[in-house]
């Protein structure tokens, strides 16, 4: 049993306190990204012991920055056997982020072991922001001009501001193991995700997500956009001395990844999400039929101009109404397709006649298709619809 703060001295002094390091890895490419380096405690008789059981005594205890000052030099060391562009990220503590010597103590370490800073990524909690924000944006910015990247760790776990995203200089944000371990089972995990790497998209920020253990996960991870990604499924952390062993493997056996079988997002390789949002968007506009997307609820959640025109009322009217409010004439012919679809089952050709608003005048012919929309758990989450209007066809 552990003592105390006399033996946390006592494993600084000696310099018991070892990086271990765990692989970061590009989920698109399966290549190695770099590692990131975690400290552990190596007992006597314990064995290695895991940082929640010394780091909150280092701190408390103003031992922190020689904690971390042992840990970053020994990490440093090998150096030697991270070829470019490998990188390596490593923690700081929250009481750190108010030491004005932080910045001095990596860029005199990384000088020492001729690391790049470009290639040290520093990783912070988001509670380690919330009480004295002022310095954090000093520090964080100090970090960003000697070179270093700066991640946000733990995102959506914490006190989650979007100002700490707009006030300081991060160019990474790490997704939670939380959300990762649940995501192939809980759409609203899978929805937390899609957010946050959206989110990171839009602010040009690498998105990396922790606890991977399936290559189902991975494979889903990918689909969502993340770009990186480290867990056990890639390896767990490893003593230094296995570093070299690591990269050469990685050198000579990882082969591009391919995306999940069946999946439809042939660009994930060409374009982010933001851009492949975009190229859709363009192409539904420009669809020669009607077009709109409804959710289980069979609301419609968007609507292109040719389905307004079609209907001769503005698009934004139909934006969070459902099928029934919009088309209530219709809806007792539609809504057994309709709920086929939501079953999972595409159906074409479902004629139907929409009557006229003008006294008697007849009334327009139309032909719908409706195909189910699959997340990446292969639930059905809405369905795409086709209108096209066939009355000048039927009169000839």
């Amino acid at each position: 049993m552990l003592a105390g703060l006399t033996d946390v001295q006592r494993a600084i002094e000696s310099g018991s306190i070892v990086p271990v390091f765990q692989p970061l890895v590009e989920l698109r490419t399966g290549h190695l990204a770099g590692f990131e380096v975690l400290a552990r405690w190596q007992h006597p008789t314990l064995g290695l012991i895991l940082p929640e059981k010394f780091i909150s005594l280092a701190e408390e205890n103003n031992l922190i920055r020689d904690l971390t000052e042992q840990v970053l030099h020994k990490a440093l060391i090998w150096a030697p056997a991270l070829p470019e562009p490998l990188a390596l990220a490593i923690n700081m503590s929250p009481i750190q982020l108010c030491d004005f010597s932080l910045p001095r103590l990596i860029r005199d370490a990384a000088r020492e072991a001729e690391f790049p800073l470009r290639r040290l990524i520093i990783e912070v909690t988001e509670n380690a922001l919330v009480n004295n924000m002022e310095c954090a944006r000093k520090i964080a910015f100090e970090l960003k001009q000697m070179g270093c990247r700066l991640a946000l760790d733990d995102f959506g776990t914490g006190y989650s501001s979007l100002a700490h995203l707009q006030e300081l200089p991060f160019s990474e944000l790490k997704i939670d193991r939380s959300f990762v371990a649940s995501i192939t089972e809980k759409r609203e995990s899978r929805k937390i995700v899609a957010a946050v790497v959206g989110l990171g998209n839009s602010l040009d920020m690498i998105t990396v997500a922790e606890g991977v253990e399936t290559q189902e996960q991975a494979d889903m991870l990918l689909c969502l956009g993340c770009e990186l990604g480290q867990g056990w499924h890639y390896g767990r952390p490893v003593p230094a001395e296995r570093i070299r062993e690591i990269v050469a493997a990685s050198l000579q056996s990882l082969s591009p990844r391919m995306l999940p079988e069946g999946s439809d997002l042939t660009s994930t390789f060409e374009a982010l999400p933001a851009q492949r949002l975009a190229q859709l968007q363009a192409i539904y506009n420009g669809a020669p039929v009607g077009l709109c997307f409804l959710d289980r609820n069979l609301r419609y959640v968007s609507l292109n101009q040719r389905l307004a025109d079609l209907t001769g009322l503005p698009a934004a009217t139909y934006i969070g109404k459902t099928v029934m409010e919009m088309v209530p004439e219709l809806f007792p012919r539609l809504q057994p397709f309709l709920q086929r679809a939501l079953k999972g089952e595409a159906i074409k050709g479902v004629e139907a006649v929409k009557p006229s608003s003008a006294r008697g005048k007849l009334g327009k012919r139309v032909v719908f298709s409706y195909q189910p929309a699959f997340d990446e758990a292969h639930e059905v989450i809405g369905i795409s619809v086709a209108v096209m209007d066939i009355t000048e066809r039927d009169c000839q």
